[in-house]
């Protein structure tokens, strides 16, 4: 089981930058694969970006060239780079851990962060 917490939300004007961070617990981080969700007022919650144990990335078409995902295995944590935001990026940010457990998809999710982009 991975226990995680997300940090870095906040209120940011448009153009500005946040970066988050997302803390696990466990000793397998390093196997896991990592994602950042976000949850828009008013719509199901969106896969932002993954990064697999290996470091590949992958970024939904909204936020490519804007964000950055990255993981620091030492610290056990995650983190999301957020460039030249938009009030569309508005939403509240979740990670999550995903792992196998022979041929089970097992999952962890945090509690969220919220992130605000207002003038």
């Amino acid at each position: 089981q991975v226990q995680l917490a997300e940090s870095g939300g906040g209120l940011v004007q448009p153009g500005g930058s946040l970066r988050l961070s997302c803390a696990a617990s466990g000793s397998a981080f390093s196997t896991v694969t990592m994602d950042w969700y976000r949850q828009r007022p008013g719509n199901q919650r969106e896969l932002v970006a993954t990064i697999t144990s290996g470091g590949n990335t992958n970024y939904a078409d909204s936020v490519k060239g804007r964000f950055a995902i990255s993981r620091d295995n030492a610290k056990n944590a995650i983190y999301l780079q957020m460039n030249s935001l938009k009030p569309e990026d508005t939403a509240v940010y979740y990670c999550r851990a995903r792992w196998r457990w022979g041929a089970v998809t097992l999952d962890s999710w945090g509690q969220g962060t919220q992130v605000t982009v207002s003038s």
